[in-house]
Protein backbone atom coordinates (compact mmCIF):
# COMPACT_ATOMS: atom_id res chain seq x y z
CA UNK A 1 0.00 0.00 0.00
CA UNK A 2 1.12 3.58 -0.65
CA UNK A 3 1.33 4.74 2.94
CA UNK A 4 4.16 6.39 4.76
CA UNK A 5 6.15 4.63 7.45
CA UNK A 6 5.25 5.03 11.09
CA UNK A 7 6.32 8.27 12.74
CA UNK A 8 8.63 7.24 15.60
CA UNK A 9 10.97 10.19 15.22
CA UNK A 10 10.13 13.60 13.73
CA UNK A 11 12.16 14.74 10.78
CA UNK A 12 13.79 11.44 9.85
CA UNK A 13 12.15 11.10 6.42
CA UNK A 14 11.87 13.61 3.56
CA UNK A 15 8.09 13.50 3.41
CA UNK A 16 8.00 15.60 6.61
CA UNK A 17 8.95 18.58 4.43
CA UNK A 18 5.53 18.31 2.80
CA UNK A 19 4.15 19.84 6.00
CA UNK A 20 6.29 22.93 5.37
CA UNK A 21 5.03 23.09 1.79
CA UNK A 22 1.41 22.75 2.84
CA UNK A 23 1.70 25.33 5.61
CA UNK A 24 3.64 27.77 3.46
CA UNK A 25 1.18 27.69 0.56
CA UNK A 26 -1.70 28.52 2.92
CA UNK A 27 0.16 31.75 3.70
CA UNK A 28 1.55 32.48 0.24
CA UNK A 29 -1.84 32.20 -1.46
CA UNK A 30 -3.29 35.10 0.54
CA UNK A 31 -1.63 38.13 -1.13
CA UNK A 32 -2.80 36.98 -4.58
CA UNK A 33 -6.43 36.39 -3.56
CA UNK A 34 -8.97 38.65 -5.27
CA UNK A 35 -10.45 39.58 -1.87
CA UNK A 36 -8.59 40.87 1.20
CA UNK A 37 -10.60 40.60 4.44
CA UNK A 38 -9.15 42.64 7.33
CA UNK A 39 -6.56 40.72 9.34
CA UNK A 40 -6.11 37.92 6.79
CA UNK A 41 -2.69 39.14 5.63
CA UNK A 42 -1.46 39.42 9.23
CA UNK A 43 -2.71 35.92 9.99
CA UNK A 44 -1.02 34.65 6.83
CA UNK A 45 2.27 36.24 7.90
CA UNK A 46 2.06 34.39 11.20
CA UNK A 47 1.46 31.13 9.33
CA UNK A 48 4.43 31.86 7.06
CA UNK A 49 6.63 32.49 10.09
CA UNK A 50 5.51 29.15 11.55
CA UNK A 51 6.41 27.42 8.29
CA UNK A 52 9.83 29.11 8.30
CA UNK A 53 10.57 28.00 11.86
CA UNK A 54 9.37 24.46 11.12
CA UNK A 55 11.60 24.37 8.04
CA UNK A 56 14.62 25.27 10.14
CA UNK A 57 13.76 22.59 12.68
CA UNK A 58 13.40 19.92 10.00
CA UNK A 59 16.64 20.97 8.31
CA UNK A 60 18.54 20.69 11.60
CA UNK A 61 17.00 17.30 12.36
CA UNK A 62 17.66 16.03 8.84
CA UNK A 63 21.32 17.12 8.95
CA UNK A 64 21.68 15.36 12.30
CA UNK A 65 20.12 12.19 10.88
CA UNK A 66 22.47 12.22 7.89
CA UNK A 67 25.40 12.66 10.29
CA UNK A 68 24.31 9.92 12.67
CA UNK A 69 22.77 7.40 10.30
CA UNK A 70 23.74 8.01 6.66
CA UNK A 71 22.98 4.41 5.68
CA UNK A 72 19.41 4.81 6.93
CA UNK A 73 18.94 8.00 4.91
CA UNK A 74 20.41 6.37 1.81
CA UNK A 75 17.93 3.52 2.29
CA UNK A 76 15.13 6.06 1.74
CA UNK A 77 16.44 6.52 -1.82
CA UNK A 78 15.64 2.87 -2.52
CA UNK A 79 12.21 2.93 -0.89
CA UNK A 80 9.36 2.67 -3.46
CA UNK A 81 7.50 5.59 -1.84
CA UNK A 82 9.93 7.67 0.20
CA UNK A 83 12.46 7.95 -2.64
CA UNK A 84 10.12 10.21 -4.58
CA UNK A 85 9.49 12.47 -1.61
CA UNK A 86 13.04 13.81 -1.80
CA UNK A 87 11.35 16.37 -4.03
CA UNK A 88 9.71 17.84 -0.93
CA UNK A 89 12.78 19.53 0.68
CA UNK A 90 13.55 21.78 -2.32
CA UNK A 91 9.90 22.76 -2.64
CA UNK A 92 9.80 23.55 1.08
CA UNK A 93 12.79 25.90 0.62
CA UNK A 94 11.17 27.58 -2.37
CA UNK A 95 7.82 27.98 -0.62
CA UNK A 96 9.28 29.64 2.47
CA UNK A 97 11.51 31.84 0.30
CA UNK A 98 8.53 33.03 -1.73
CA UNK A 99 6.65 33.78 1.47
CA UNK A 100 9.53 35.89 2.74
CA UNK A 101 9.10 38.19 -0.24
CA UNK A 102 5.30 38.17 -0.34
CA UNK A 103 4.64 38.39 3.43
CA UNK A 104 7.81 38.35 5.51
CA UNK A 105 8.90 41.74 4.19
CA UNK A 106 6.17 43.26 6.41
CA UNK A 107 8.15 42.12 9.46
CA UNK A 108 11.80 41.92 8.41
CA UNK A 109 11.91 44.63 5.74
CA UNK A 110 12.39 44.49 1.96
CA UNK A 111 16.19 44.10 2.03
CA UNK A 112 16.36 41.05 4.30
CA UNK A 113 13.25 39.61 2.61
CA UNK A 114 14.94 39.73 -0.80
CA UNK A 115 18.11 38.19 0.67
CA UNK A 116 16.15 35.30 2.18
CA UNK A 117 14.07 34.85 -0.99
CA UNK A 118 17.12 34.77 -3.27
CA UNK A 119 19.06 32.44 -0.99
CA UNK A 120 16.23 29.92 -0.63
CA UNK A 121 15.31 30.19 -4.32
CA UNK A 122 18.89 29.44 -5.35
CA UNK A 123 19.24 26.53 -2.92
CA UNK A 124 15.79 25.14 -3.72
CA UNK A 125 16.31 25.42 -7.47
CA UNK A 126 19.69 23.70 -7.36
CA UNK A 127 18.37 20.88 -5.16
CA UNK A 128 15.22 20.60 -7.28
CA UNK A 129 17.23 20.14 -10.45
CA UNK A 130 19.16 17.37 -8.72
CA UNK A 131 15.97 15.53 -7.75
CA UNK A 132 14.44 16.06 -11.20
CA UNK A 133 17.40 14.26 -12.77
CA UNK A 134 18.62 11.90 -10.05
CA UNK A 135 15.35 10.23 -9.04
CA UNK A 136 14.20 9.35 -12.58
CA UNK A 137 17.75 8.15 -13.29
CA UNK A 138 17.75 5.90 -10.22
CA UNK A 139 14.39 4.48 -11.26
CA UNK A 140 15.67 3.85 -14.78
CA UNK A 141 18.74 2.09 -13.37
CA UNK A 142 16.49 -0.02 -11.07
CA UNK A 143 18.02 1.50 -7.95
CA UNK A 144 14.57 2.18 -6.53
CA UNK A 145 12.40 -0.75 -5.51
CA UNK A 146 9.65 -1.58 -7.99
CA UNK A 147 6.23 -0.06 -7.44
CA UNK A 148 3.21 0.80 -9.51
CA UNK A 149 2.78 4.42 -10.68
CA UNK A 150 1.23 6.77 -8.13
CA UNK A 151 1.02 10.51 -7.64
CA UNK A 152 4.25 10.61 -5.69
CA UNK A 153 6.17 9.90 -8.89
CA UNK A 154 5.65 13.57 -9.71
CA UNK A 155 7.32 14.85 -6.54
CA UNK A 156 10.92 14.86 -7.87
CA UNK A 157 10.02 16.69 -11.10
CA UNK A 158 7.71 19.39 -9.71
CA UNK A 159 10.41 21.54 -7.96
CA UNK A 160 11.57 23.22 -11.22
CA UNK A 161 7.98 24.37 -11.79
CA UNK A 162 7.89 25.85 -8.28
CA UNK A 163 11.19 27.58 -9.09
CA UNK A 164 9.65 29.01 -12.25
CA UNK A 165 6.62 30.37 -10.40
CA UNK A 166 8.53 31.78 -7.43
CA UNK A 167 11.36 33.10 -9.59
CA UNK A 168 8.96 35.45 -11.39
CA UNK A 169 8.74 37.65 -8.29
CA UNK A 170 12.53 37.99 -8.19
CA UNK A 171 12.91 39.28 -11.75
CA UNK A 172 12.14 42.95 -10.94
CA UNK A 173 14.97 42.99 -8.37
CA UNK A 174 17.53 42.40 -11.14
CA UNK A 175 19.06 45.15 -13.31
CA UNK A 176 17.02 45.92 -16.42
CA UNK A 177 18.27 44.36 -19.62
CA UNK A 178 20.10 41.08 -20.01
CA UNK A 179 19.97 40.15 -16.30
CA UNK A 180 16.17 40.22 -16.24
CA UNK A 181 15.91 38.55 -19.64
CA UNK A 182 18.23 35.74 -18.54
CA UNK A 183 16.21 35.15 -15.39
CA UNK A 184 12.94 35.21 -17.35
CA UNK A 185 14.17 32.74 -19.95
CA UNK A 186 15.73 30.56 -17.25
CA UNK A 187 12.40 30.38 -15.44
CA UNK A 188 10.64 29.45 -18.68
CA UNK A 189 13.22 26.69 -19.15
CA UNK A 190 12.51 25.43 -15.61
CA UNK A 191 8.81 25.55 -16.52
CA UNK A 192 9.52 23.30 -19.51
CA UNK A 193 11.60 20.83 -17.52
CA UNK A 194 8.76 20.17 -15.12
CA UNK A 195 5.93 20.43 -17.64
CA UNK A 196 7.23 17.83 -20.08
CA UNK A 197 8.31 15.48 -17.29
CA UNK A 198 4.78 15.75 -15.89
CA UNK A 199 3.27 15.06 -19.30
CA UNK A 200 5.42 11.94 -19.55
CA UNK A 201 4.30 10.65 -16.15
CA UNK A 202 0.65 11.70 -16.11
CA UNK A 203 -0.62 8.97 -18.51
CA UNK A 204 0.91 6.32 -16.23
CA UNK A 205 -0.81 7.82 -13.19
CA UNK A 206 -4.10 8.17 -15.10
CA UNK A 207 -3.88 4.53 -16.10
CA UNK A 208 -3.36 3.56 -12.47
CA UNK A 209 -6.26 5.77 -11.40
CA UNK A 210 -8.77 4.14 -13.75
CA UNK A 211 -7.46 0.68 -12.83
CA UNK A 212 -7.96 1.43 -9.17
CA UNK A 213 -6.16 -0.51 -6.49
CA UNK A 214 -5.25 -0.07 -2.83
CA UNK A 215 -3.24 2.84 -1.58
CA UNK A 216 -3.78 5.29 -4.46
CA UNK A 217 -5.39 7.89 -2.20
CA UNK A 218 -4.46 10.50 -1.10
CA UNK A 219 -1.33 10.81 -3.25
CA UNK A 220 -3.58 11.16 -6.30
CA UNK A 221 -3.96 14.80 -5.16
CA UNK A 222 -0.27 15.41 -5.96
CA UNK A 223 -1.20 15.63 -9.64
CA UNK A 224 -2.87 18.96 -8.84
CA UNK A 225 0.55 20.35 -7.90
CA UNK A 226 2.15 20.62 -11.36
CA UNK A 227 -1.21 21.58 -12.87
CA UNK A 228 -1.89 24.47 -10.52
CA UNK A 229 1.74 25.54 -10.27
CA UNK A 230 2.12 25.61 -14.07
CA UNK A 231 -0.92 27.91 -14.36
CA UNK A 232 0.63 30.15 -11.71
CA UNK A 233 4.04 30.15 -13.38
CA UNK A 234 2.70 30.76 -16.90
CA UNK A 235 0.77 33.84 -15.79
CA UNK A 236 3.36 35.28 -13.39
CA UNK A 237 6.11 34.89 -15.97
CA UNK A 238 3.82 36.31 -18.64
CA UNK A 239 3.38 39.42 -16.50
CA UNK A 240 7.16 39.87 -16.52
CA UNK A 241 7.48 39.43 -20.29
CA UNK A 242 8.49 42.55 -22.25
CA UNK A 243 5.28 42.51 -24.33
CA UNK A 244 1.68 41.36 -24.09
CA UNK A 245 2.38 38.05 -25.82
CA UNK A 246 3.52 36.52 -22.53
CA UNK A 247 0.26 37.42 -20.80
CA UNK A 248 -1.77 36.06 -23.69
CA UNK A 249 0.22 32.82 -23.60
CA UNK A 250 -0.44 32.53 -19.87
CA UNK A 251 -4.20 32.75 -20.44
CA UNK A 252 -4.20 30.43 -23.44
CA UNK A 253 -2.29 27.81 -21.46
CA UNK A 254 -3.88 28.50 -18.10
CA UNK A 255 -7.61 28.30 -18.82
CA UNK A 256 -7.67 24.81 -20.41
CA UNK A 257 -5.22 23.52 -17.80
CA UNK A 258 -7.42 24.96 -15.07
CA UNK A 259 -10.37 23.05 -16.50
CA UNK A 260 -8.45 19.78 -16.35
CA UNK A 261 -7.24 20.60 -12.83
CA UNK A 262 -10.83 21.03 -11.67
CA UNK A 263 -11.73 17.69 -13.26
CA UNK A 264 -8.82 16.06 -11.45
CA UNK A 265 -9.82 17.73 -8.17
CA UNK A 266 -13.28 16.15 -8.36
CA UNK A 267 -11.82 12.74 -9.26
CA UNK A 268 -9.23 12.97 -6.49
CA UNK A 269 -11.83 13.94 -3.91
CA UNK A 270 -14.05 11.03 -4.98
CA UNK A 271 -11.13 8.60 -4.74
CA UNK A 272 -10.23 9.80 -1.25
CA UNK A 273 -13.82 9.69 0.01
CA UNK A 274 -14.31 6.23 -1.46
CA UNK A 275 -11.05 4.86 -0.04
CA UNK A 276 -11.24 6.31 3.48
CA UNK A 277 -8.31 5.20 5.58
CA UNK A 278 -6.37 6.18 8.69
CA UNK A 279 -4.26 9.29 9.05
CA UNK A 280 -0.70 9.32 7.70
CA UNK A 281 1.73 11.96 6.50
CA UNK A 282 0.41 11.47 2.97
CA UNK A 283 -2.57 13.58 4.07
CA UNK A 284 -0.30 16.58 3.49
CA UNK A 285 -0.85 15.77 -0.19
CA UNK A 286 -4.21 17.52 0.23
CA UNK A 287 -2.63 20.91 0.95
CA UNK A 288 0.20 22.10 -1.28
CA UNK A 289 -1.27 20.79 -4.56
CA UNK A 290 -4.61 22.41 -3.78
CA UNK A 291 -2.76 25.58 -2.78
CA UNK A 292 -1.18 25.78 -6.23
CA UNK A 293 -4.68 25.63 -7.69
CA UNK A 294 -5.58 28.62 -5.52
CA UNK A 295 -2.58 30.64 -6.72
CA UNK A 296 -3.17 29.59 -10.32
CA UNK A 297 -6.85 30.55 -10.15
CA UNK A 298 -5.96 33.88 -8.52
CA UNK A 299 -3.45 34.56 -11.28
CA UNK A 300 -6.11 33.91 -13.92
CA UNK A 301 -8.54 36.15 -12.06
CA UNK A 302 -5.96 38.95 -12.05
CA UNK A 303 -5.22 38.66 -15.77
CA UNK A 304 -8.73 38.03 -17.13
CA UNK A 305 -10.76 40.02 -14.53
CA UNK A 306 -13.31 37.21 -14.72
CA UNK A 307 -15.69 36.81 -11.78
CA UNK A 308 -15.61 33.05 -12.39
CA UNK A 309 -11.96 32.80 -11.41
CA UNK A 310 -12.28 35.31 -8.58
CA UNK A 311 -15.10 33.31 -6.97
CA UNK A 312 -13.36 30.00 -7.61
CA UNK A 313 -10.16 31.26 -5.97
CA UNK A 314 -12.02 32.16 -2.80
CA UNK A 315 -13.89 28.84 -2.67
CA UNK A 316 -10.68 26.87 -3.24
CA UNK A 317 -8.88 28.84 -0.55
CA UNK A 318 -11.62 28.15 2.00
CA UNK A 319 -11.30 24.43 1.15
CA UNK A 320 -7.51 24.68 1.45
CA UNK A 321 -7.69 26.36 4.85
CA UNK A 322 -10.09 23.72 6.16
CA UNK A 323 -7.96 20.84 4.92
CA UNK A 324 -4.79 22.42 6.30
CA UNK A 325 -6.30 22.89 9.75
CA UNK A 326 -7.50 19.28 9.77
CA UNK A 327 -4.16 17.82 8.68
CA UNK A 328 -2.12 20.10 10.96
CA UNK A 329 -4.17 19.13 14.02
CA UNK A 330 -3.89 15.43 13.20
CA UNK A 331 -0.13 15.77 12.65
CA UNK A 332 0.37 17.50 16.01
CA UNK A 333 -1.65 14.75 17.67
CA UNK A 334 0.60 12.11 16.04
CA UNK A 335 3.71 13.96 17.22
CA UNK A 336 2.39 14.10 20.78
CA UNK A 337 1.65 10.38 20.71
CA UNK A 338 5.11 9.63 19.34
CA UNK A 339 6.82 11.79 21.94
CA UNK A 340 4.79 10.20 24.71
CA UNK A 341 5.73 6.75 23.45
CA UNK A 342 9.43 7.67 23.53
CA UNK A 343 9.23 9.06 27.07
Amino acid sequence: MFTTPSLPRAGTTPNWFASVMGTGIVANAVPALPVHPPGLRSAATVVWAGAAVWLMVLCVVMVREWWRNPSGQLAHLRHPVLAHFWGAPPMALLTVGAGALALGRDWIGPGPAFAVAWTLWTAGTALGLVTAVALPFRMAMSQVEDSEPFGGWLMPVVPPMVSAATGAALIPSLPAGQARLTMLLGCYALFGISLFATLALLPLIWHRLVRGGPGLAPTVWIVLGPLGQSITAANLLGAQAPDTAGRLAGVIYGVPTWGFAMLWLVLAAAVVIRAGGKFSLTWWSFTFPLGTCVTGTSALASVTHADLFAAAAVVLYVLLAGLWLTVAVRTLAEIRVSVAGMA
